[in-house]
């Protein structure tokens, strides 16, 4: 049997076949559709404008690699006018952050963008290590997952940038919808397939790979001979999301358009008006001024509870009326950084960054 052509140029030998939509395609014209999907998707939304500062959220995994490679270059192809940046955040996990910020690290030179580093230690005190020492791997992506998105925003307004890009792709967004159904939390459907949000308080953070395969984003990267991590994160294995990742495989592999299928559900899912009314105002956190639905945020009250060896306080109920009973926290209690945002004058002060050399 000869070799099929590919289906979109007519021309060249087809090697790979989409997973998005099942065409066989060559090499070269994968490239084209996939960054220009990716385009169409930032036009579509209006996600920038000329001279927006924006930082990509590097770990030196696949995609925030590829997220890097495709912002470099649809900026220059199409001039968007973005001063681009990379933004990673130190977990403290040893054998698997520090050995993927290495790939960050050359992953500037290639793309030839300043790159910030802020870890949870000068943040919060503790790095993921410690923190997984005391809490055992149950319940650690929780933390992982409250602190590092109040990392990102505080590097972002380090750097004093308009926006924050990240890798999160379509697979990962179906996952949160298909998470938040498992866990009844309704009023959060809409909200997780936004491709855009914003808070008072914080800075605007996107998702430019919404629609994008995961699968699809290895084979760019692989063809592409892109540097990037690719080891799992050592204390994942035993996270919630990893059901929803199971259950999302097997809906692909009986029907592939199940990813963005669910995307779209979430995406028209109302929430009626009463239900909104009983949802909780937004406000900023009293101890350190990030933006909160309480008068402490999620991260001051983790970090209360791992100061104070309780660290299961803001994760259940019963932990957390035993913390109330033990009384107000300590004066000497470490606490994080005032929050201040860089879209207000004179807040911040610009850091030092690592420019390639």
């Amino acid at each position: 049997m000869p070799p099929r052509t590919c289906a979109l140029c007519n021309d060249a030998r087809a090697i790979l076949k989409r997973p998005k939509t099942g065409q066989q395609i060559c090499k070269d014209c994968f490239f084209w559709v996939f960054e220009t999907e990716v385009h169409n998707t930032i036009v579509e939304a209006g996600l920038f404008k000329p001279g927006d500062r924006v930082a990509i959220g590097a770990s030196g995994g696949k995609d925030s690699t590829v997220l890097a490679h495709v912002m470099k270059t649809l900026n220059d192809r199409y001039d968007y006018g973005l001063e681009l940046f990379l933004l990673s955040i130190d977990e403290g996990i040893t054998g698997y952050r520090d050995d993927s910020l290495e790939t960050v690290k050359r992953n500037q030179q290639q793309y030839d963008m300043p790159l910030k580093i802020l870890s949870y230690d000068e943040i919060f005190g503790w790095t993921m290590d410690a923190i997984v020492s005391q809490v055992g791997k149950k319940n650690n992506c929780t933390f992982c997952g409250v602190f590092r998105r109040q990392a990102l925003d505080r590097g972002a307004a380090s750097l004093h940038v308009d926006h924050i890009v990240t890798g999160h792709n379509a697979d990962d967004i179906a996952e949160t919808v298909l998470m938040n159904i498992m866990r009844g939390d309704i009023a959060r459907l809409g909200r997780c397939t936004m491709i855009c949000t914003q808070g008072e308080d914080t800075i605007k953070r996107s998702k430019p790979f919404k629609y994008a395969y995961e699968k699809e984003i290895v084979m760019y990267a692989y063809f592409k001979k892109l540097d990037y991590f690719s080891t799992e994160c050592i204390y994942s294995p035993d996270a919630y999301r990893g059901h929803a990742r199971a259950f999302l495989k097997d809906l692909e592999a009986a029907r592939p358009s199940a990813i963005i299928d669910i995307i779209h559900s979430g995406e028209a899912f109302e929430v009626r008006e009463e239900v909104k009314a009983t949802q909780k105002s937004q406000q900023t956190c009293k101890r350190c001024g990030y933006m909160s639905s309480n008068d402490l945020c999620k991260a001051c009250t983790l970090l209360e509870g791992l100061e104070r060896g309780m660290a299961q306080a803001a994760i259940t109920d019963r932990a957390r009326k035993r913390l109330d009973a033990e009384g107000p926290a300590p004066d000497n209690l470490r606490t994080i950084p005032f929050f201040q945002n860089s879209t207000t004058p004179g807040t911040s002060t610009p850091v030092a960054l690592e420019t390639p050399s």
